[in-house]
């Protein structure tokens, strides 16, 4: 999906065109069909024009779609949590994506090195952290300021997922088990030191 389209003009708009795309691409791939963009854009019922706005080739909405597959909406996560205070839900959407991280490691590196190949314009995700996080921290009425929710949100949004992982594994050479320890660790600190903060 490309970033400056994406999040310029209509994106409550955009963000459903870009879900009928995933959702037409996710169809074909059940039916185990090999599509083509164009074959996506028809069943989605949008413009080759449109399609080429989202995904500049079939690998990178290809490996999207299998992804999507697997993960589930902010609702389906949030709907976890009715009851719980902030870090409680903040730690269990860490504990969520860290656990889709793990368990689809080797879709989710594929993900990463076909919309990180230098020859395929710049693209960005879906972006359901960012979204899962941002509706968890205006759900819960804290009392940290709106500058530092934002701040909250990405910031937490490192310490979670496949890039995480790939830092925690790869990088610092650390089990799964210690991985996991250490970024919840992290995300607990950074929730106390706002609260310290604010008091």
């Amino acid at each position: 999906m490309k970033n400056d389209y994406l999040n310029k003009g209509r994106t409550g708009q955009k963000q459903k065109t870009r879900e009928k795309i995933l959702q037409a691409a996710k169809e074909l791939q059940g039916k185990g069909v090999e599509f083509s963009l164009e074959h996506v854009a028809k069943v989605a019922g949008v413009s080759r024009a449109t399609i080429y706005r989202y995904y500049s080739n079939k690998d990178i909405l290809s490996a999207e779609a299998v992804l999507d597959m697997r993960t589930r909406t902010p609702d389906q996560i949030l709907a976890e949590f009715p009851e719980s205070d902030l870090e409680t839900t903040l730690l269990g959407i860490q504990r969520y994506y860290n656990t889709l991280a793990i368990k689809n490691e080797k879709a989710f590196r594929k993900y990463l090195s076909v919309i990180l190949n230098p020859e395929n314009p710049v693209s960005v995700r879906g972006a359901r952290r960012i979204q899962t996080l941002s509706r968890a921290v205006e759900d819960k009425n804290s009392s940290i300021s709106s500058k530092d929710q934002k701040r909250l949100v990405y910031m937490a949004t490192l310490m979670m997922g496949i890039e995480a992982f790939i830092v925690t594994r790869d990088v610092c050479r650390l089990d799964e088990g210690s991985s996991e320890e250490v970024l919840q660790w992290g995300l607990k600190t950074l929730i106390k030191g706002l609260y310290c903060k604010d008091s």
